[in-house]
């Protein structure tokens, strides 16, 4: 049952192709959103469905198909925040991917529009891309390892 759901929704998608691509996207690396109140809205959640929170939202903690641990973002934003730009959505999806130079490269030749230039930081590296509809997607080749405490 629990395979015919992982197919039916394309969860942990085993297609070989995608686990030999040198470069692509390995998961999700962060739900971003604007809110009204990000802080009473952090504050909401942990009360009502005990998510510890911090100031930046919260850090799912998991294990990738190698067994490394691997973190996700959940975050709310500031509704005037300008980091989505230049889209105008409420929200911002963070994509964990391996190879992001290549990456970069391979999108840049099927013609997707990418937005400024990668940042590094001691925790990955980043770039960012519009799909088709205006939609900003933030792309980071992590370092989960300095997320943890040492």
């Amino acid at each position: 049952m629990v395979d015919k759901i992982k197919q039916q929704y394309g969860l942990f998608n085993t297609n070989e192709s995608s686990i030999k691509k040198e470069a692509g996207v390995t998961g999700i690396g962060g739900i971003f959103f604007k809110s009204k109140d990000p802080k009473a809205l952090k504050t909401w959640y942990a009360t009502h469905l005990d998510i510890p929170v911090d100031d930046y939202g919260w850090s799912f903690w998991w294990k990738d198909a190698k067994g490394n641990d691997a973190m996700t973002q959940w975050a709310p934003f500031e509704a005037g925040t300008r980091y989505f730009e230049p889209s105008d959505k409420e929200f911002m999806l963070n994509f964990r991917v391996h190879n992001l130079k290549q990456l970069l490269t391979e999108l840049a030749a099927q013609g997707v529009k990418i937005i400024g230039d990668p940042e590094t930081f001691d925790y990955g590296t980043f770039a960012w891309i519009l799909d088709p509809e205006g939609n900003k997607i933030e792309l980071w080749e992590p370092i989960d390892a300095a997320f943890q405490e040492k």
